[in-house]
């Protein structure tokens, strides 16, 4: 009997279940939160990193120029530099009123251009004998957190010039001009200049515009920002512009609401403008003449440590 062919059938393999590939909606969506929650995390972080460093950049700035200030008061007889050298007869017309700031003659420069000519970072490409309203060119000369703030009067950084070298004139007197080096008591505690937001300062917070770069409003930001008013201020006082009823300028807490300053010694902080003197009304405006509970006090722009008032308009 022969054998039989007969094959067994061969068995079904078994019914495994596919593997599931990709993600659920649900699980997308968790971790689409995650990563929207980690953002917001570390946003603020990362917008505070770059406004300190925006701030170190601006402190740096003022450094390297403010080391010219000695180095004009040694090839001037120990005279302080003014804020800006008093207007001659003729304006740009007359010769004397231009004045070599490294690469050029350029018309009445203020404190920065001379400082940057002793330290050979120079103001402007190309420095003019009759403009009033140059932009400055170097960088050097930009705060960082406004880097719109470049015309030589509507200006980011302002000087102590009541102090230091104030030669505007009335009554054919200069206002605080020639001032001996010899005569500040502590480099190391005299504020030399630093940020400012100019008119607006002196004014409330809620009327204050926005900066103009050849504006000559009061209320905007900047205007008339190359000069630093010092916190104690009385009636028979210089301030602002210098024109009959100009509000006062003030620091400017531009950097996570601390001001850059710079002083006679050259070294730099960052500080609240309270610590410097300064006092507020409840609506913001720097204080002036109004009297208040703990007054302004000028101790560390008088040259002499103490708070010794501003020199009066001749």
């Amino acid at each position: 009997m022969t054998e039989s062919n007969h094959r067994s059938p061969v068995s079904s393999p078994p019914n495994f279940r596919c593997r599931r590939l990709g993600f659920t909606l649900v699980e997308l969506l968790v971790v689409i939160s995650i990563i929207a929650l980690l953002i917001s995390i570390l946003l603020p972080s990362l917008s505070r990193a770059r406004k300190q460093a925006r701030s170190v950049l601006c402190l740096s700035n003022l450094r390297q120029l403010s080391h010219g200030w000695h180095m004009y008061a040694d090839e001037n007889n120990d005279t302080s530099l003014p804020g800006r050298f008093a207007k001659l007869p003729g304006g740009t017309s007359n010769p004397e009123n231009w004045f070599e700031i490294g690469n050029g003659k350029k018309y009445r420069p203020r404190w920065v251009a001379t400082m940057g000519k002793q330290v050979g970072i120079f103001a402007y490409n190309q420095p003019s004998t009759s403009d009033d309203r140059q932009d400055y060119d170097s960088k050097v000369y930009a705060c960082p957190a406004v880097p719109a703030w470049i015309d030589e009067r509507n200006y980011a950084y302002g000087y102590n010039h009541q102090f230091l070298g104030n030669a505007r004139k009335a009554n054919n007197s200069f206002y605080n001009f020639p001032v001996n080096r010899s005569r500040i008591r502590s480099f190391a505690g005299t504020v030399l200049g630093g940020d400012c937001m100019g008119t607006a300062g002196g004014l409330p917070q809620n009327q204050r515009k926005a900066y103009a770069n050849s504006g000559t409003d009061y209320a905007e930001m900047g205007n008339h920002g190359w000069v630093l008013d010092p916190p104690r201020l009385l009636a028979t006082s210089d301030r602002g512009t210098g024109d009959v009823g100009s509000p006062r300028t003030s620091l400017d807490p531009r950097h996570l609401k601390r001001a850059n300053v710079v002083y006679c010694d050259g070294h730099g902080v960052t500080v609240k403008p309270e610590r410097l003197g300064y006092r507020l009304l409840s609506d913001g405006a720097t204080v002036d003449l109004q009297t208040v509970a703990d007054p302004p006090s000028n101790r560390q722009f008088s040259g002499t440590a103490r708070d010794d008032a501003p020199p009066d308009v001749p």
